[in-house]
């Protein structure tokens, strides 16, 4: 029988550190912070992590301000944080030594053109790769209205955007030490600069290509520390698809993404996230979001790769009657771990929110976990909070641990959270038998639908794309269990 497993919502405060680690001074050509250990909270396996990092890091110039600012706080933060274990509660159901025991070492220069001939891209959109942490190619930005800027910040000329973005990136602040460990990594800062009232029709395609890779019996992991920041000002509207690959499905690297949000007053930003890296990879992804009254975020998120997946998503309402919705589907077909850590904070009137996780387990040793927190504070009143999680276990042994968890404070609020762990029910597998149909074509009419709630949220072409990847990888399982 499947392992199912339930948490119930119960949050414990925070332990505030004893002592406030000092910044370090400034030394050498290249401008870093020193990473002296802190007598009691220093990790000399994290420490000795960031100063690789900073190593890599190209020295014949100096890097814009924002860019070294991030560096010096990351750089800061990681003097007492130390590697998560199984201990630490956001880590509880999440293994990391996967990472932890690798040789990690980080990629130092972006990849040969040549490396990338075999990579097509979507010539639809208006397209950006990024290759291993590094801009590479783009494809129809010249198409993008006027005052729009999508690319590296180490292109970005127009004094005002680069302004603005380094406003944003010094009050930015909420992630772990994954989070930081790409604050000191990131070679470069990807900017997408949507101007007040401005309406971009086409969404914008950010592909992250992971090259470099070592082969599945290896034991190093090359890491890359990408990091995008999307600024979209009062009344403007954006569509973003990130898709995420590996050119070798079985290759090992590890992909350690960062991706800032800031919507404005009444803006719109539609998130569509596809993470299709190599099985034996790692991917460690943030996206911090943040918005300003009557503003709306959409996130829709597809993952099925890596043998480690983590999406942590931190969102917060900084004004009334902002929209925030989220859809996920989670898929689990090896021997692998996808983890959703989602938190949502609302501090404002009239707030709305919606999300759907659901996640299949199509594995005896494959493993989902999900924790979703969404916290209705004292001010957020005539707030609409709704969150729905469904699994699905295919396999004996499959494991899905779940945390939904709905706090509120706030009295004039509508809020409801469910949860619901199964395998395909007999019932409806029955009714299908009885008028003719085979149990394949049974199972995978269900489990199709199952995840069609949510892939049908994506923009074209590439909701067809992502059907056509689905179909894939569970006709082995469909056909095993027949």
């Amino acid at each position: 029988m499947a392992a199912l497993a339930f948490t119930p919502h119960i949050q414990r405060p925070p332990i505030p550190p004893l002592s406030t680690p000092t910044k370090a001074p400034k030394s050498r050509t290249k401008t870093r912070v020193s990473l002296q250990p802190s007598p009691t909270f220093s990790d000399p396996f994290v420490l000795q992590l960031a100063e690789t990092l900073e190593d890599s890091l190209p020295s014949s110039s100096s890097p814009p301000l924002p860019l070294q600012k991030l560096r010096d706080t990351s750089s800061e933060a990681l003097l007492s944080t130390p590697w998560p274990s199984r201990k630490d509660e956001p880590f509880r159901f999440t293994d990391t030594s996967f990472i932890r025991h690798s040789q990690i070492h980080p990629i130092p220069h972006p990849p040969h053109s040549s490396s990338l001939s075999g990579v097509s891209s979507n010539t639809q959109f208006p397209n950006l790769v990024v290759a291993d942490g590094y801009v590479v190619n783009s494809v129809n930005l010249s198409e993008l209205p006027n005052g729009v800027f999508v690319g590296s910040m180490l292109e970005l000329s127009e004094v005002s955007i680069l302004k603005r973005v380094s406003e944003f990136v010094s009050n930015s602040d909420c992630g772990d030490l994954f989070w930081s460990i790409n604050g000191i990594g990131a070679p470069d800062l990807t900017v997408v600069y949507v101007p007040a009232g401005c309406k971009v029709e086409n969404p914008v395609c950010l592909r992250y290509i992971s090259v470099e890779g070592c082969d599945e019996g290896s034991n190093e992991l090359p890491v890359s520390n990408p990091r995008v920041l999307v600024l979209v000002e009062r009344g403007g509207e954006i569509g973003i698809i990130e898709e995420f690959l590996g050119k070798d499905g079985q290759s090992r690297y590890w992909a350690n993404s960062v991706l800032e949000v800031m919507v404005g007053e009444g803006g719109k930003v539609r998130h569509s996230y596809i993470q299709r890296q190599s099985l034996n990879a790692a991917h460690i992804k943030w996206t911090s979001v943040t918005q300003e009254a009557a503003s709306t975020y959409e996130l829709v998120e597809v993952s099925s790769g890596g043998k480690l997946s983590r999406h942590n998503v931190h969102i917060q309402q900084l004004g009334p009657e902002t929209v925030t919705d989220l859809s996920s589907l989670h898929l689990s077909v090896s021997d692998q771990t996808q983890d959703l850590h989602s938190r949502l904070v609302m501090d404002h009137p009239r707030g709305y929110s919606r999300q759907l996780h659901k996640c299949i387990v199509a594995h005896s040793q494959g493993q989902a976990v999900f924790d979703g927190n969404i916290k209705v504070n004292r001010y957020a009143q005539q707030t609409d909070a709704g969150q729905l999680t469904r699994s699905l276990l295919l396999e004996p042994r499959a494991t899905v641990n779940i945390k939904p968890n709905l706090q509120i404070i706030a009295d004039d609020v509508k809020c409801s959270h469910g949860a619901a762990i199964s395998d395909l029910e007999e019932s409806q597998l029955f009714y299908f038998l009885a008028r003719g149909i085979n149990l394949e074509t049974a199972r995978k009419a269900l489990l199709f639908s199952f995840g069609a709630e949510v892939v049908e949220r994506l923009p074209n072409p590439i909701r067809k794309e992502v059907e056509s990847h689905i179909r894939e990888l569970l006709d082995p399982t469909l056909k095993g269990s027949s």
